[in-house]
C-alpha cells in the first residue's frame, strides 16, 4: 500500500512516497550512504501528473544551551556536561563545526566537548536549538558548546564571525559536517561545494591551524552531482597550504540502514533490490564516526590524508541487513525484491522530458533516480582493517532501536516519533 505523508516544514519539490518508508533524500555522509528503502518520488512543484519515480533513497537523532551573541566577544559562559566525562585532549583549544545540527553534527558537537575543546557549534538559525522543541531535538548534543548564529552561505559574515571567536584565541580547528539534503546539482554545489569552501577560506583568513571534513565514501566512483560538487570542494582544501587537514569518508550510517524498523514492526515486508545479495556495506555509528573525526584534531598520522572508514562489521548484504532487524524485533523474515530495471525505465523517462521541455524539475527528478540507482548497485564497504574504526556493530544498533525506537530525524525516520518539547 502505497503511503502518504505530509511534511511539517516547507513544501520539498520532490515529494517521496514509498512502500517502506517516507524519508527525505539526504546523500551525505555521507550520511549516507547504502541501499535500505524503496521510494517513489513524485514531481510536486509544478502539480503534473507524472510517472512516479522509483528511487531507492541513500543510506539514503532537555539540556539548557547558552548562545553566544558575538557582540564584540563570545560568550563565555556555557552548560558543561555533567553526565559525561570530558578530557582534557582539547582543553584551551577552540573547534568551530560548521553543520552542526545535522545528523553527524550534533553527535560531533557532543564528542568534541567530551575531548575538552572549547566548542563553538554554528547553526543559521539559533532558535532551531534554543525553542522547546529544538531543546528536546539537540539539547543532549549541545550541553556544554557555544551556540552561534551564523550562515555560512555568506562568506563575509562567516569569516567576521570567525574573527571575532578567534579574538578570545586562535582557532585550533575548522570541522565541516555540511551536506546538501536534495543530492541535485544547484544544492549540491551550495552546500557541499560552496559553503563548505566559505568554511575553508575563512578559516585559512583568520589563521586556523586545521581543517576536518566529513565526506562520503562513494565519491570513489562519483557519477552523481553532489559527488563532482564533494570532489571539487576535496581539491580545493588538498591544494592548499594554510591549513592541514583530514578528510575522511564515511561508508554508511546506521540510520541509512535503520528505515524499515518501524514499517516491519507494522507488518509490512523488508524492501530489497535483486535478491538482495547486489552491494555489501559496512556501516558506523554516528557516535564511532565522531570520535574518529574529533581525533583527527589532534592526531598528527591522520594530517593531510584522505580516510575512507567504516564500521566494525564484516561486509553485510541487505538481505543480510533484513534478517538482522527481523532478528532485533523478533519476527520472521518478510522480504519484498524489486527489480532493479525499474531504475534505468524510470530516470531514462524524466531525463527524456527533461530534455525535451528543458526542464530543471524533470532533471532534478532524473538525478534523484540516479541517486537511487547508485546505492542499489554500488557498495559501500571497507576491507582495510585500518579503515574499520567503532565498537557498535549494526546488530547491536538493531537491537537497541528495537526496544527504545529510533532517534527522530524529521529527514529520515518518519515513523519514528519526535520527543515531546517541555
Amino acid at each position: 500500500k502505497t503511503l502518504k505523508l505530509k511534511r511539517q516544514q516547507r513544501k520539498p519539490t520532490i515529494r517521496q512516497i514509498t512502500t517502506s518508508s517516507c524519508v527525505h533524500l539526504e546523500p551525505r555522509s555521507t550520511v549516507f550512504y547504502c541501499c535500505n528503502t524503496v521510494s517513489v518520488t513524485m514531481m510536486t512543484s509544478f502539480r503534473l501528473a507524472l510517472l512516479s519515480v522509483l528511487a531507492l533513497l541513500p543510506l539514503a537523532s532537555s539540556f539548557g544551551v547558552v548562545v553566544s551573541p558575538l557582540n564584540n566577544k563570545v560568550g563565555s559562559s556555557s552548560l558543561r556536561m555533567s553526565s559525561v566525562e570530558t578530557s582534557d585532549i582539547g582543553k584551551g583549544k577552540i573547534n568551530v563545526i560548521a553543520g552542526a545540527t545535522g545528523y553527524i553534527g550534533k553527535s560531533t558537537v557532543r564528542e568534541s566537548v567530551r575531548q575538552g575543546y572549547r566548542t563553538i557549534a554554528l547553526v543559521r538559525d539559533v532558535s532551531k536549538v534554543t525553542s522547546p522543541e529544538g531543546k528536546a531535538l539537540f539539547g543532549q548534543f549541545f550541553e556544554g558548546a557555544e551556540v552561534v548564529g551564523c550562515d555560512v552561505c555568506n562568506p563575509a559574515a562567516l569569516t567576521k564571525t570567525l574573527k571575532d571567536i578567534s579574538g578570545e584565541g586562535k582557532i585550533e580547528s575548522v570541522m565541516s559536517c555540511l551536506a546538501s539534503r536534495s543530492g541535485i546539482k544547484k544544492d549540491a554545489y551550495k552546500i557541499d561545494y560552496q559553503a563548505t569552501l566559505n568554511c575553508l577560506e575563512s578559516g585559512r583568513e583568520v589563521g586556523a591551524r586545521h581543517f576536518v571534513l566529513l565526506s562520503a565514501f562513494c565519491v570513489k566512483n562519483p557519477w552523481l552531482q553532489f559527488q563532482q560538487a564533494k570532489l571539487k570542494f576535496e581539491e580545493a582544501l588538498t591544494s592548499q597550504s594554510d591549513m592541514s587537514y583530514s578528510i575522511v569518508r564515511p561508508t554508511a550510517f546506521f540510520k541509512s540502514v535503520s528505515g524499515q524498523l518501524e514499517v516491519i514492526q507494522q507488518g509490512a515486508p523488508f524492501v530489497m533490490f535483486g535478491d538482495g545479495e547486489v552491494t555489501r556495506c559496512n556501516p558506523i555509528s554516528e557516535a564511532d564516526l565522531a570520535t574518529y573525526m574529533i581525533n583527527c584534531i589532534a592526531d598528527k598520522t591522520k594530517e593531510n590524508k584522505i580516510i575512507n572508514l567504516g564500521g566494525p562489521d564484516e561486509p553485510l548484504t541487505m538481505k543480510k541487513q533484513g534478517e538482522m532487524l527481523y532478528k532485533a524485533v523478533g519476527k520472521e523474515p518478510n522480504f519484498f525484491y524489486a527489480p532493479l530495471w525499474l531504475f534505468d525505465t524510470i530516470i531514462d523517462s524524466l531525463q527524456w522530458v527533461a530534455d525535451k521541455l528543458d526542464s530543471e524539475a524533470f532533471e532534478n527528478a532524473a538525478e534523484t533516480g540516479r541517486i537511487g540507482k547508485y546505492y542499489a548497485v554500488e557498495d559501500m564497504l571497507t576491507t582495510d582493517p585500518d579503515e574499520k574504526f567503532g565498537t557498535m556493530t549494526l546488530q547491536e544498533h538493531y537491537n537497541k532501536i528495537a526496544v527504545e525506537g529510533q532517534e527522530y530525524d524529521p529527514y529520515t525516520t518518519m515513523f519514528a516519533k519526535a520527543p515531546k518539547a517541555e
